[in-house]
């Protein structure tokens, strides 16, 4: 197995007082020459590059403080990764802590392709995990550089190396024994070596005495070999769109702003708001309080806020609003509070249960690829508000290739969250309205106790003793997928079942005609 070792900056290739980085040539050397006996002999099958032509501009060493690393750096990065993919079948990236889930969310919305509806065009087959340390990799001495035993730098480091070869295809993030999804982690801690944590997720894998790799947590694989960056087709057009974003990303900022106690016509936050946008931002991330709520600037009636009054400016340019969270843990619910519900009547999305940083890097590459294809502001808030890489939970999805079964209890939500698809042990599988308004039943599936979707695209329901009380055909391919698509409120709603290779699905039953079409 052979891997490119990157190094693009950070603590991690830093030496002397105060620290500073060292030249990419430098750093590749001394890790050949201090450290490659005792990496062959941990690794013995492993072949290890560490190459030095990923360069940023204006920097003397070839790298960069992640501090300063731009949405330019996150192309430049998956553009190597990209140009060299046939040439390794792993890639581990030496990076900065501070902006390190910036550069995972990115990677992860770079790397691979999508279309208009959500469908993986050109999906990632290969590891590209970060890491980093809290302390330098080297320590400068009176006898010269030397490894710093004290640090954690070389444990991430084999760490990450180690998670290359556990069948992994996707962005990810190695910190201190553990491998988390790269769009899913916050830095949490600015001193221990703990630093990473997802939270609202789960790790991929877990070292200790033993290692735990929860493999049911990875991203599925592509779903077809066309669709895959292993086909020269697919890794072309996903390399093209790099370039033709190199022009775009930076023209399409997403500013956070934070909630705060204000008061006045001249409320500070308002004023932030017509900064932001006279500045050229393109979408503003509110990061409000507990489930999502935000001041309006005016209590007793929104509307009259300047913070209102300042959003619904913003959205008459065209900026686009996420209504988001500062408490990490959790996601968005903006329908339980008035004090939340009217970011939504401006037409704020809601991006779950997403970090700020994988909302902010999302959304800004959303708007940049909506301008290249022309895509509707619809499709954007479609894209933002669903799962397309594991950024956030996605409750609307049954996949074949992740389980695809639903239990008693369990359910499958709209995108608005005004329709379900249910199981129950009493009422079978149903189609509900928000309000309890019974849409759809699954004919003579009463005390049904499992739904499995096979990866043929069968899909079945049992009852308790294990007999089928209905089945579908089977759909042919090598996975499947069930979607609740839509929004109950405009009458969008549509259950879908689709091959994992096709782009749109079968109808069971829709909003239009108002009944299933299910087969049994």
């Amino acid at each position: 197995m052979r891997i490119a070792i990157l190094n693009t900056g950070g603590t991690i290739s830093c030496v002397g007082a105060p620290l500073a980085p060292m030249p990419a040539a430098e750093f590749a050397a001394a890790c050949q020459r201090l450290l490659g006996p005792w990496l062959a002999m941990r690794h013995a099958r492993l072949q290890l590059d560490f190459p030095v032509d990923l360069r940023f501009p204006g920097s003397a060493s070839g790298t960069l403080d992640s501090t300063n690393l731009q949405p330019t750096d996150w192309l430049r990065m998956a553009r190597w990764v990209l140009a060299h993919y046939t040439e390794y079948d792993a890639f581990v990236v030496l990076h900065g802590t501070d902006s390190m889930a910036h550069s995972g969310a990115a990677l992860s919305f770079l790397l691979n392709g999508f279309a208009a509806d959500g469908q993986l065009s050109a999906a990632l087959s290969r590891p590209v995990l970060l890491t980093g340390s809290q302390l330098p990799l080297f320590a400068q001495s009176a006898a010269g550089l030397t490894l710093n035993a004290q640090g954690d730098a070389l444990a991430n480091l084999d760490g990450a190396l180690r998670a290359c070869q556990r069948g992994v295809c996707e962005v990810a993030v190695y910190f201190q024994r553990a491998l988390w999804r790269g769009n899913r982690v916050l830095k949490t801690d600015a001193q221990a070596f703990a630093a990473f944590a997802a939270p609202n997720d789960l790790p991929l894998i877990e070292d200790g005495l033993e290692c735990r790799v929860h493999g049911e947590r990875f991203l599925p694989p592509p779903a077809s070999p066309a669709r895959s960056l292993e086909s020269p087709a697919a890794r072309a057009a996903q390399l093209a769109l790099l370039d033709a974003l190199q022009a775009r990303l930076a023209a399409h900022p997403v500013w956070t702003l934070l909630a705060q106690p204000a008061d006045g016509q001249a409320n500070p936050l308002a004023q932030a708001i017509h900064a932001a946008v006279a500045a050229g931002a393109r979408g503003l991330l509110l990061l409000g309080y507990g489930a999502g709520n935000f001041p309006s600037g005016d209590a007793s009636e929104p509307a009259r806020g300047a913070v209102y009054q300042a959003l619904a400016q913003a959205r008459q340019q065209g900026v686009q609003l996420v209504g988001g969270t500062q408490t990490p843990h959790g996601g968005v619910n903006g329908q339980i509070y008035a004090a939340g519900a009217w970011l939504a009547q401006l037409g704020a999305l809601n991006p779950g249960d997403m970090t700020p940083v994988a909302a902010q890097v999302k959304l800004s590459v959303l708007l940049a690829l909506a301008e290249l294809h022309g895509w509707s502001a619809a499709q954007v808030a479609m894209l933002f508000q669903r799962a397309l890489l594991g950024e956030m939970r996605d409750a609307t999805l049954l996949d074949s290739r992740r389980g695809g079964v639903l239990r008693p209890g369990e359910a499958l939500l709209s995108q608005d969250g005004g329709a379900s698809v249910s199981l129950s042990l009493d009422d079978g599988l149903r189609l509900c309205a928000a309000d309890g308004r019974l849409l759809w039943q699954a004919p003579g599936s009463a005390q049904a106790s499992l739904l499995r979707l096979g990866l043929d695209g069968a899909l079945s329901l049992l009852g308790r003793s294990g007999e089928t009380l209905w089945v579908t055909p089977p759909l042919g391919g090598a996975a499947a997928w069930l979607r609740l698509d839509g929004q109950c409120a405009d009458g969008s709603l549509t259950l879908r079942l689709g091959d994992a290779g096709a782009d749109i699905g079968r109808v069971l039953w829709s909003a239009a005609d108002g009944q299933g079409a299910l087969e049994r």
